[in-house]
């Protein structure tokens, strides 16, 4: 998770093409899966508002899977057409922690992202 944990947490903007690079050394590396980046919105996390062309411009490595992590319907759709091989949920255990993060009730991520595997079903995508 490191190329999306990691780097959402940077203060300077990571340049795009670096992000590739880093996530195609993991490919050559072995790794089995990488989860790239998050389909957030550019406004919660500046640092990924590239996610949909790192995720269009990695090398794809036979066998390698590559997730992100998706909070709603609309960052599932943004990946789904950014070729993503699995969508990775969040939804915080606690009340408090969920309104933080992701700015919904823990019944309102619930339901988000019901309709989160719903697209990605119907999509073929792994979850």
């Amino acid at each position: 998770v490191g190329t999306r944990d990691g780097l959402q947490m940077e203060q300077a903007f990571v340049p795009t093409e670096d992000k590739i690079a880093l996530v195609d050394a993991l490919s050559d590396a072995g790794l089995a899966k990488i989860e790239v980046t998050a389909f957030v919105s550019p406004s919660a996390i500046p640092a990924l508002r590239d996610a949909e062309i790192v995720m269009r411009e990695i090398a794809r490595r036979p066998g390698v899977v590559y997730a992100a992590l998706v909070p709603n319907v609309r960052g599932a759709e943004r990946a789904i057409e950014a070729r993503t091989d699995e969508l990775n949920l969040v939804m915080s255990a606690s009340e408090t922690h969920n309104l933080a993060n992701l700015r919904m009730t823990r019944a309102q991520s619930f339901a988000s992202l019901a309709q989160v595997v719903a697209a990605a079903q119907g999509a073929g995508v792994a979850v």
